[in-house]
């Protein structure tokens, strides 16, 4: 961004508002939104978190990302609000869990909700941010997208699949006024994690970041320039080392699974 252009300011869908990464992203989003539109499935908790919200005009989409009657109500409500020119693809869920026994609806939820979602949402609202002269995808993805860990086969893969997705994108979009971009949070202490991961991360001395230093970061990102972030530099010197020689990664978490199978729910 040149020195002299005032920051810009948004007309945005956040979805995954409810939660806690969400939560202090829309506070951080606000003061720089004409219209902010927080998506999630909690209205209580959305409806809250709106009353808290100052510096622009909060609207509320309460609704499942799998269905296609939420993607409408979404799309309906950008309408309303002049169009859409930012999209923060944020909800996900997680499950930390054996793949060998994980339950195959837990799987295909977490499919849906982490990768299948983000992708059909960006396709419904793509009109819309194309119409933009200067529009922005961000999807939000996890260090585990990029790091395969024990415990968490299928997020990992659903974070991988969005991580490719993003890129992909970015690719097929390369020619328009449309970025899309990738954001890769490491553990953040949400209620996203169970009991057995608070207790596994600590055991293996994890470092954890809070919502609202992810929020903060994700702001930053959004007025740079770089396709993808991934914070900790920790984690991005071993996301690089992961994609060219893997095996010292296999190595390292091998010797770590006494702890995780540990911690793994029975």
């Amino acid at each position: 961004m040149a020195a002299n252009t005032p920051p810009q300011r948004w007309r945005a869908v956040l979805t995954g508002a409810s939660g806690g990464i969400g939560a202090a992203i829309a506070a951080e989003l606000a003061p720089r939104c004409q219209a902010l539109i927080l998506v999630g499935r909690q209205r209580p908790a959305l409806e809250a978190l709106a009353r808290s919200l100052k510096g622009s005009a909060v609207h509320i989409v309460c609704g499942d990302l799998t269905e296609a009657a939420t993607l409408d109500e979404i799309a309906a409500c950008g309408r309303r609000v002049g169009g859409i020119d930012l999209l923060v693809n944020n909800a996900g869920v997680s499950d930390f869990h054996a793949f060998a026994t994980q339950q195959p609806d837990v799987i295909e939820t977490l499919l849906a909700t982490n990768l299948l979602a983000p992708m059909l949402l960006t396709r419904r609202l793509l009109p819309m941010l194309m119409a933009e002269p200067r529009a922005q995808i961000v999807n939000v993805g996890s260090v585990f997208g990029a790091i395969g860990f024990p415990g968490f086969a299928a997020y990992c893969g659903a974070k991988a699949g969005l991580k490719g997705f993003s890129q992909a994108l970015r690719r097929e979009l390369s020619d328009s006024h449309v970025a899309v971009r990738y954001f890769a949070p490491r553990a953040t202490r949400t209620a996203i994690n169970s009991d057995a991961v608070n207790a596994m991360n600590g055991e293996l001395k994890t470092a954890e970041d809070t919502p609202q230093h992810v929020a903060a970061a994700l702001l930053r990102f959004l007025d740079g320039g770089a396709w993808q972030r991934t914070l900790g530099a920790k984690e991005r010197f071993f996301s690089l080392v992961n994609a060219l020689l893997p095996g010292l990664p296999d190595g390292a978490i091998r010797a770590q699974l006494p702890i995780i199978r540990k911690h793994l729910p029975k």
